[in-house]
C-alpha cells in the first residue's frame, strides 16, 4: 500500500460533495472525480468508513453504501481486515470513461499543434546524422538553444545571458527541479488560489508548506493579503503567473508587479514565475515585463514551448542567475540527464521566428474565445463568464456551486473538463469552472451545449439543505 489518506484531507478534498441525492451516489462521484483528477493516486487507503462518516457528519450506512458503489464501478477495492483502496483507473470506464469516444477533452487547456511544426520537424530529421554524432547529454542545454532563449528574453527587453538559462524537459520539470533545490520540508512557499494544479502538486512533494494568496478574474491579485503573507510567514519561495494566469486569465498590473516584487525583496523569498502562457496574448497587447528591477537572485522565470508551439514538445527552461542554474545541474542528474537533442534542435529553430507563431496562436485562441463566449452567453445566461484578453481559458463563476457535481454529470455525456476545486489550494472553488478556448469553434459550441443539458439537472438535484452549506464553504 504506497499511501494514505485521512478522513480529514479527504473531506476538504471532497469541499461541496453533496450536489445530489441519494447522499451516498454523490459522495462516491465526488471520489470519483478526485481520483480522475488524480488528486487521489492509485493504491492510496482510504479512511474508515466510521473516521469518514464523523469528518462528514453523516451516516456510517451513508459511507458504506458510496464505498459498495466505488466496489462495483471499480474505482476501489475493499480487503476485510485491511480496509479500501483506490484503483488504477481503467482505460474504459462505464459511464465516466477516461477518453470514451467521441468525447470533447477540455481537461488539457492545450491548443493543437502549431501549422508549421511538422515541416520544421522534418528538417532536422533531415540532418539526423548530425545530431547523432553528437554525445546527447547535454545537461546545461544545447548551446544553439540557450543563446535563441536568450535572445527571445531580450527581444522581450530582459537583458539575458545563455549562461543565465537550463534547458528542460518542459516546464514541469522545471518546476520539480526548482522545487528539490530551493526547498526543504517544512519549509512554506506562497502561491495563487485559484493555480495550475501541477505546481502545487510538485511543491507539496518536496514538502513545501503552501501559502495561498487570492487571485479573481475581476480584481486580480490580493496585493494586501500577499504583503502579509510575505510578511508574516517569510516564504522561501513564491510561485506566480503574471501574464493571462491559469486558470482566471488574468494579467498582473504594474502597481501588482511592483509591490509583490519588493515584499518578496524584503522576506528574502525566490519568486517563481511561471510565463509559459505569456507569449499568448488576444487582443491585451504588450506590457512592461516587470520584476526586472530587483535584487539578483530574487527572480526566476520558467518558459517552455508547451502552450505555444505543441503540447508533444517537451522542451522548456529555467532563466535564473548563473550561481543557481550551476546548482540546479548539480541537482539534476537525480531527474534526468538532459533534454532530447531532437526536441532541442526543433526547438533552436523556432524561436527566431516566434513572433510569427504567437500571432498564429492569437488568431486560434481568438476564435475559440469568441465562439464560447456566445454560445455561453446564448445558452446559459445565468453563468458570468469573464472577457478573457489571453491565455487559455475561461475562469467561469457558475450561480451555485456544484462545478464537481457538474462536471461529473457533463463526463457522463462525454465531455471531459476540471472542476474549480482541481485549482484550489486550501479548499473551495466549488462556484468556479475552468472551460479552455483552445478547442475548435464547433467543438467548443458542442462542449456548451452539453453544459447547459447537465446544468439544470444538476441544479434540480442538489439538496437545497446542503446548496445552503455549500454557500457557506465557498
Amino acid at each position: 500500500m504506497d499511501s494514505r489518506i485521512s478522513a480529514r484531507a479527504l473531506t476538504a478534498a471532497l469541499g461541496g460533495w453533496r450536489t445530489r441525492e441519494p447522499a451516498y451516489e454523490a459522495l462516491a462521484d465526488g471520489i470519483r472525480l478526485l481520483c480522475l483528477d488524480n488528486r487521489i493516486a492509485p493504491r492510496t487507503a482510504l479512511p474508515a468508513e466510521r473516521e469518514l462518516a464523523a469528518a462528514l457528519h453523516i451516516s456510517r450506512s451513508t459511507v458504506a453504501a458510496a464505498y459498495a458503489s466505488l466496489r462495483d464501478t471499480g474505482h476501489i477495492e475493499s480487503v476485510r481486515g485491511s480496509g479500501s483502496m483506490t484503483l488504477p483507473l481503467r482505460r474504459r470506464d462505464p459511464g465516466r470513461a477516461l477518453s470514451p469516444e467521441g468525447a470533447i477533452d477540455l481537461q488539457q487547456a492545450s491548443p493543437p499543434a502549431w501549422p508549421g511544426l511538422a515541416g520544421v520537424m522534418s528538417e532536422v530529421a533531415a540532418e539526423a546524422a548530425a545530431l547523432v554524432s553528437r554525445p546527447g547529454y547535454e545537461i546545461f542545454g544545447r548551446l544553439e538553444l540557450r543563446e535563441a532563449i536568450a535572445a527571445h528574453y531580450r527581444r522581450r527587453g530582459i537583458p539575458t545571458d545563455p549562461t543565465e538559462i537550463l534547458v528542460t524537459t518542459g516546464a514541469q520539470s522545471a518546476i520539480h527541479l526548482l522545487a528539490s533545490v530551493l526547498l526543504g520540508r517544512g519549509d512554506r512557499v506562497l502561491i495563487e488560489t485559484p493555480t495550475y494544479p501541477h505546481a502545487a502538486d510538485a511543491f507539496r512533494r518536496a514538502g513545501a508548506r503552501l501559502v495561498g494568496v487570492p487571485v479573481t478574474t475581476a480584481d486580480g491579485w490580493d496585493v494586501d493579503r500577499a504583503e502579509q503573507a510575505f510578511a508574516r510567514t517569510l516564504p522561501v519561495a513564491a510561485y506566480l503567473m503574471p501574464d493571462f494566469q491559469n486558470p482566471t486569465g488574468r494579467s498582473m498590473t504594474a502597481d501588482e508587479r511592483s509591490t509583490i516584487l519588493a515584499a518578496a525583496e524584503r522576506s528574502g523569498s525566490v519568486l517563481i514565475l511561471d510565463e509559459t502562457t505569456s507569449d499568448l496574448d488576444i487582443d491585451r497587447g504588450p506590457v512592461d515585463p516587470g520584476f526586472e528591477h530587483g535584487e539578483p537572485g530574487t527572480v526566476v522565470r520558467i518558459g517552455s514551448l508547451g502552450k505555444t508551439v505543441w503540447g508533444g514538445l517537451r522542451v522548456g527552461w529555467v532563466r535564473a542567475t548563473g550561481e543557481l542554474v550551476r546548482r540546479l545541474v548539480a541537482a539534476r542528474s537525480t531527474h534526468d540527464l538532459g533534454t532530447p537533442e531532437f526536441e532541442q534542435a526543433v526547438a533552436a529553430r523556432l524561436l527566431p521566428d516566434f513572433a510569427a507563431i504567437a500571432h498564429q496562436r492569437a488568431h486560434l485562441l481568438r476564435s475559440g474565445r469568441d465562439a464560447a463566449t456566445l454560445a455561453l452567453g446564448r445558452m446559459i445566461p445565468e453563468w458570468s463568464v469573464p472577457h478573457a484578453q489571453g491565455g487559455v481559458s475561461f475562469w467561469i463563476e457558475l450561480d451555485a456551486p456544484l462545478s464537481s457535481g457538474l462536471v461529473m454529470d457533463a463526463r457522463a455525456n462525454g465531455l471531459l473538463l476540471s472542476a474549480g476545486p482541481r485549482f484550489s489550494v486550501e479548499g473551495g472553488h466549488d462556484r468556479h469552472l475552468r472551460l479552455p478556448f483552445t478547442a475548435p469553434a464547433d467543438e467548443l459550441e458542442r462542449a456548451v451545449a452539453i453544459l447547459a443539458e447537465s446544468w439544470p439537472r444538476v441544479r434540480a438535484g442538489a439538496p437545497v439543505v446542503a446548496a445552503d452549506q455549500l454557500e457557506a464553504v465557498v
